[in-house]
Formats: structure tokens, sequence, C-alpha cells
């Protein structure tokens, strides 16, 4: 499956295969509190950012596995989308320094080839749905899709036929995150500020960001956004 052989230099390509689910442990019963601070002199404690993340309630018994299994791929891939980041703010640090065209390509292909080496097999057992969900942790974490990161390592029009092979597959280079509007995608967000708390994933500020308060009014109270 080539089409995803330059899902972008910083990722190597991914080849999805189906997966047995297994049954995660249900953790979701309990209140969980994200506290964020630093200690200052003479005891006192300056909070910069306090979370309070709402018990999850869910309409069936399915619904509830559905957001396990959901959890599992989400703290699954989390960290390539992480690692994505990480590369391309290093990429682009890099190339700022380097004067002619051909210094920047040659770096760059020097990049891939590494990334390439080191997590393709890893990546090739990923299933689709997981493949998915790394391609919204992509932008969520970058700011743009992989779509758009692959046009602008190659050409605009490899990166349409990428996408239009991948869309075969049920599966879009150009779709983004987008917790305001795609339930699931709320419940991916929710994942992710529950283990950043309890230090099962590394926090990284994402370049999407969204109030967290808000969505959960839209999602779990049926109340919609103030329009600001």
């Amino acid at each position: 499956m080539s089409y995803l052989r330059y899902i972008i230099f910083l990722c190597p390509f991914l080849v999805f295969s189906q997966e047995k689910n297994p049954v995660v442990k249900d953790s979701t019963e309990y209140d969980y509190y994200i506290v964020e601070g630093d200690s200052v002199p003479r005891e006192t404690i300056d909070l910069k950012e306090v979370y309070v993340l709402n018990k999850l309630k869910f309409d069936s018994r399915e619904d509830r596995f559905r957001y396990l299994i959901l959890r599992r791929k989400t703290i699954k891939v989390y960290p390539y989308a992480k690692m994505a980041a990480d590369r391309l703010d290093s990429l682009n640090a890099r190339l700022e320094k380097l004067k002619t065209k051909g210094e920047k390509r040659r770096y760059t292909k020097m990049i891939q080839k590494y990334i390439e080496g080191e997590f393709s097999e890893k990546l090739k057992k990923f299933s689709r749905t997981e493949g998915q969900i790394l391609i919204k942790l992509i932008h969520r974490q970058t700011g743009e899709t992989t779509f758009d990161l692959l046009k602008e390592l190659k050409s605009g029009w490899t990166a349409f036929w990428y996408n239009t092979t991948a869309s075969m597959f049920d599966l879009s280079l150009k779709e983004g995150f987008d917790p305001m509007n795609v339930k699931e995608d709320y419940l991916i967000e929710d994942i992710l500020q529950r283990n950043f708390m309890s230090g099962v994933l590394e926090r990284q500020e994402p370049a999407v960001k969204y109030d967290f308060y808000e969505l959960t009014d839209k999602w779990l109270h049926n109340k919609e956004p103030d329009k600001k």
C-alpha cells in the first residue's frame, strides 16, 4: 500500500492491517483531576491550570466498549504524532540555517531515511483505524493535515494521488482533528487529557487548541458554546 510511503517525512509509511480488539480493563468510573503548577517561595503555590474531568457516562455497554477500544488505540498512536511534531520543529529549525535548495533537499531525505529505518516496522502493524487516528493527531500536534505536510515535501500532484488511493481504503490524508464537531475527536481529546494526568502519555502542547470545558459542555451537557 504505497499511498502512505511518504505520509510525511517525520513518520514512515503505514501499511494497515486488521487486528483483533482485546478487552481492555475499564477504569472510566472514576473522577479525574489535572493540576499543573509551579512552587513559589514563601509557601505559596501558583496554579497555572486546573482541569476537572467529568465522570464519563455511556448510553450502552457497546458505547463503553467502543470508548475503551478507542482509548487503547489513541494511547498507542499518540507518541508517533508527538514525534511528528518534534521532527517538524527540528527540521524547520535546521532548514532555516541551510542556504541552498540542494542542502535542504539532502537534509530532508536524510531525516526521512532515518525515520523510516527506525519506525517502519512498528507502523506497519497499525490497523486501519489506528492509522486514521494518527492522521487526526498529526493535525492536532502540528496544525497541518498529513496531506498538506506531504504536499510541502512532494508535489501537489503526488499528494493528490496518495490521498485518492488512501480513500479506497477508507482513509483520508486530508482529515483534520475537529473535536468541536466530531464526537469521536472529542473522546480522543478526553482520552489524551486523562492519560496526560495519569502519566501514561507525555504532554505536548498541541498546535490545534480548543477549550476543553466548551467541548465537555457540548458533548456531555448538550450546551452549545458561546459565540465569540
